[in-house]
Parts: structure tokens; sequence; C-alpha cells
């Protein structure tokens, strides 16, 4: 095989940002999954589909025809987007000069698609790498990797790199370090009363919960790297009802473990400003924060010098967000946001750009050639 024009690119791009597959929609989750395993197996990788559980999707494992069990390199990969069916609606593909629009285009189909090819053009030229080459598919990223987290730390037991197809960041940055992260709820059980009639024998839930968001706000540190919001709150049945219940859902960004495991425990330990509400808290760090180690420098400096060689000045960052990166970080060296360059990640202002596509799946390929 050729190499791919960026035209023909977009255009497998394209046919899988057309497919809207939120974390928590099934159907669109079915079909993505399905389509993309298609296309893994026809452009000469094995697969194998991993059933999904707990009420979320499946996932699947590819490699390609060489290489033995050994340790290898993985290319992690998610499909599920934070968009929900229907925002091809208000977000079409389309393009714009350099700019290629859709839900999860950017963020990580079209990186998931370039990673594929660059295997395909191996595959179809008659090259084997170095090491086994494999691929972790997940379904559910977007929402914390609840039922991948497993699998993605088992494949990485038997990596001796991983390169994480992340969109790149800020004009092409390579990712070696994250914040870790950690998700909470804090629910508050009141008292319902008429808010008219009988205000006085009820106990505001809401009011319970305002008041905890004020010092769970006051707890970000920026110094320290740790921020906590509260993103989300629901609670009440009416406006003339005294609301019995309230919920808010709080995440928790870290760069240091010991911060993160300090402010989870302190928000368990919260207790109620009025004795007669009860609070319920649960959750906790969910991702671990992703340290630049030694082995990560050398990865980075290997994909810097092989970069260059294709007129791409790499440079690599720090970024508060999170990936399965974080999971792997530890266990193997990881080299994070390998995939497109573009912009506007979980906006309906995102976008790739077509220029990179062709460069970046050149540099991925090259890092398939020269692992060892």
């Amino acid at each position: 095989m050729r190499i791919p024009e960026a035209g023909a690119l977009l255009a497998g791009i394209n046919r899988w940002t057309a497919i809207e597959s939120k974390s928590n929609d099934p159907d669109g989750i079915a079909a993505m999954m399905s389509q993309a395993e298609q296309d893994f197996r026809a452009a000469g990788l094995m697969t194998e589909r991993i059933p999904g559980r707990d009420g979320c999707g499946d996932h699947f494992r590819a490699r390609a025809p060489w290489g033995g069990d050994g340790p290898g390199v993985l290319v992690l990969c998610h499909l599920d987007t934070v968009h929900a069916a229907g925002t091809l609606k208000i977000n079409p593909i389309r393009t714009e000069d350099d700019r290629a629009y859709g839900p999860g285009i950017y963020d990580m189909k079209g990186c998931v698609y370039i990673a594929m090819t660059a295997a395909a053009t191996l595959i179809d030229a008659g090259r084997e790498t170095p090491l086994p080459l494999r691929y972790l598919v997940v379904s559910d990223e977007e929402i914390g990797s609840p039922t991948s987290r497993p699998l993605i730390e088992a494949e990485a037991d038997n990596a001796k790199y991983v390169l994480v197809v992340e969109p790149a960041r800020d004009g092409g940055k390579v990712v070696t370090s994250r914040k870790g992260s950690a998700r909470m709820t804090l629910t508050a059980h009141g008292r319902a009363s008429h808010s008219g009639l009988r205000h006085q024998d009820g106990e505001s839930a809401i009011l319970e919960v305002a008041r905890q968001i004020v010092d769970l706000e006051a707890m970000t540190d920026y110094d320290s790297g740790l921020t906590v919001n509260v993103g989300m709150v629901n609670g009440g049945t009416g406006v003339n009802v005294v609301p019995d219940r309230c919920t808010a859902e709080i995440d928790l960004r870290m760069t240091e473990p010991k911060d993160g495991a300090a402010a989870v425990a302190r928000i368990l330990a919260l207790k109620p400003y009025n004795s007669e509400i009860k609070l319920e808290i649960s959750g906790g760090v969910n991702r671990p924060p992703f340290r630049k180690s030694n082995a990560i420098a050398s990865l980075y400096e290997h994909a810097r010098t092989l970069a260059a060689e294709l007129d791409i000045d790499l440079i690599d960052t720090f970024t508060g967000g999170g990936s399965d990166g974080n999971f792997t970080a530890a266990r193997a060296p990881t080299l994070d946001g390998m995939g497109v360059d573009g912009h506007g990640a979980h906006t309906l202002d995102e976008h790739l750009l077509i220029s990179s596509l062709v460069p970046r799946m050149l540099l991925l390929r090259r890092m398939f050639e020269t692992l060892e």
C-alpha cells in the first residue's frame, strides 16, 4: 500500500465520525465498534471482540500478523465520545479550509483511524516491526474507563512501550505527564415540606449542598495543582417544595498522589451543617497521576528524533486532562497525544487539521518500525 493522501484518510475518518457513539449510547457504541473492528480486519490485523458489561459497550483487541506473545508495542485507543446522538445536526461533518469538523473527529476517531492505517501500510508492504504490534480499542474512556481499566492494565503489563493515540495538544505537542483525577458524589437527604404552608417543617437538601459546595471549591490550590470542581448539581421536586434530596457531582484533579488521597479523605469525612440532614458520599481516585519518568523521557526523545525526519518539531507537554495513559505510565514507558492535531475536543467546535493527518500517521509508522 502506498502512503495514502490526506483526502483518503479523511474519507475513512468521516465514515467513522458519521456513527455517533456517546459512551452511554449502547446502539451507537455497538455500531461504532463493529465498523471499526471490520476496518481493522480489512487492514490486515487480527481482532478479538471483548463483550461489554455493567451497561458499557464492547471493546476489542487487534494485532498485526507477526510477533509472538512477548512484550510489544501497545497502541491504546478509544472510540466513545462525549457527544449525544443528534450532535451531527449541530456540528455536521464538513471541511472548512484545513479544518475537518464533526463530533468525535478529533477526540479521537481521526487518531484511531490513522493509527490503524499506519499498521495497514506496513502489512501491505510485507514489513514486520521488531516488536509485536497490538491495539486495544475501548468504548468507555470518556466516562473513566470503568470496565476497560483491567484490560488496559493487563495489556500494559505485557507491553514494552505504550503509545496512546489521544489527540495532540496545542499545535501538535505530545503528552508526557498528566494530572490524576477523582470522581465523587455527595448526596444530601433532608425532609420535604410545603414551602408555603409548612416551610418551617422542612430541611432543605439543596441548602445543605450549597453550603458544602463553597467548602469543596475552596479546597482548590493552584500552587499544588489540586483543583476541585462541582460540575453537576441535581435536586428538588418542585419550586414550591422544600427539597428533601440533592446530589452534587465532584471532579478532582491532582499532580501528586498524596494530594489526591488527602482531598478524597477530606471529602469522605464531610459533616453536615444541618444536623437534621444526612450526607451520603461515595467515589475516589479513578486515574492516578501520569508522571514523566526517565524511561518516558527517553521514549519521547526517540519520537522527537523520528519527527524531525518528517520536518515535525515535536514538543512534549503536561496536561490537566486524564486519559487511559494514566493507567499505563507506571507500568510501561508511555507516550500520549500521538494522534492528530486539531482543537475543540468535547465542544461543538471540534475539528482536526487535515494537514496533520499524513505526518502524524507517518510518525506512528516510524515508531512501529523502530521501537525494539
